[in-house]
């Protein structure tokens, strides 16, 4: 009886470590993103220079850091960068960015500034390859068509680039497309607001990376409040993948857990 106790256990530790397997770093294959800090959302200043805005990013340049960016898109199908799924904090109109046209997303200016919210091949005209990218792909559902769209535009891109999701399905595809591609898996305690049952069973899915086995992603970038989490100290110390933590905004934040991740995206604060 023990004999069997302890091989369904054996048996329940390896399925485990297969499950949250992460490729291990390699410092040649991400040579391009090191011995960077990436700003979120570029250099914002709150209402003053907004996030996600040509001129955060431009600030971003100025200093030489990384960017940090969220692509979603609008209802015609057009890559724009903007973080939230509502227009409402930043464009004043309680719309959702799939509902509008990119014309009428042209239309719009964030806050009280002249700042719009810009095309995605904007940004990656003006970074031209001076900075690396992460581009955060926020796509949450008709994942193959929305992938379809915006995987030509950065394929275009001559810089230097790597895309993550929280969405699991996005790294599946780009897995399978895109396998040149580095990709990330974002993960938190949560990704639902509000979520029913099936929404928290995804959730612990992924903030204890258990979908790794069919993403096989490149890097792990986590929310670092949530850094001593099982899962992901296991697979860090197991497999040691890339690591980036998210989102810094401190020095002394940065400094605590320089022991856990590789790179940090920040914002409020001048790393060093």
């Amino acid at each position: 009886m023990l004999i069997i106790i302890i091989s369904i256990l054996v048996l329940v530790v390896i399925i485990y470590l297969y499950l949250i397997k992460a490729k291990s770093f390699n410092r040649e294959h991400y040579k391009d993103f090191l011995d960077s800090f990436y700003a979120h959302r570029g250099l914002h200043q709150g209402r003053r220079i907004p996030e996600n805005s040509l001129k955060a990013f431009h600030l971003a340049l100025e200093k030489g850091y990384g960017i940090e960016l969220d692509v979603r898109l609008t209802k015609d199908g057009v890559p724009v960068v903007f973080h939230d799924d509502n227009l409402k904090r930043m464009g004043g109109i309680d719309k959702d960015v799939i509902e509008l046209s990119y014309e009428e997303i042209k239309a719009l200016r964030l806050y009280d500034t002249d700042e719009r919210i810009p095309h995605l091949q904007e940004v990656l005209d003006l970074v031209d390859g001076k900075v690396p990218l992460i581009v955060e792909l926020k796509i949450f559902d008709d994942e193959k068509n929305q992938c379809k769209i915006i995987a030509p535009c950065l394929d275009r891109y001559k810089g230097v680039y790597c895309i993550e999701s929280f969405n699991p399905r996005v790294l599946i595809w780009y897995k399978k497309h895109r396998p040149h591609v580095i990709r990330g898996q974002l993960a938190t305690k949560n990704v639902y607001d509000n979520p029913n049952l099936k929404e928290r069973l995804i959730n612990l899915l992924l903030r204890n990376l258990m979908l790794n086995f069919l993403t096989e992603p490149d890097f792990i970038a986590y929310n670092y409040k949530y850094s001593h989490f099982f899962s992901f100290t296991l697979c860090r110390l197991v497999y040691r993948p890339l690591t980036i933590a998210y989102t810094i905004t401190s020095q002394k934040q940065l400094d605590r857990y320089r022991k856990r991740f590789q790179l940090f995206i920040f914002e409020n604060f001048t790393p060093r």
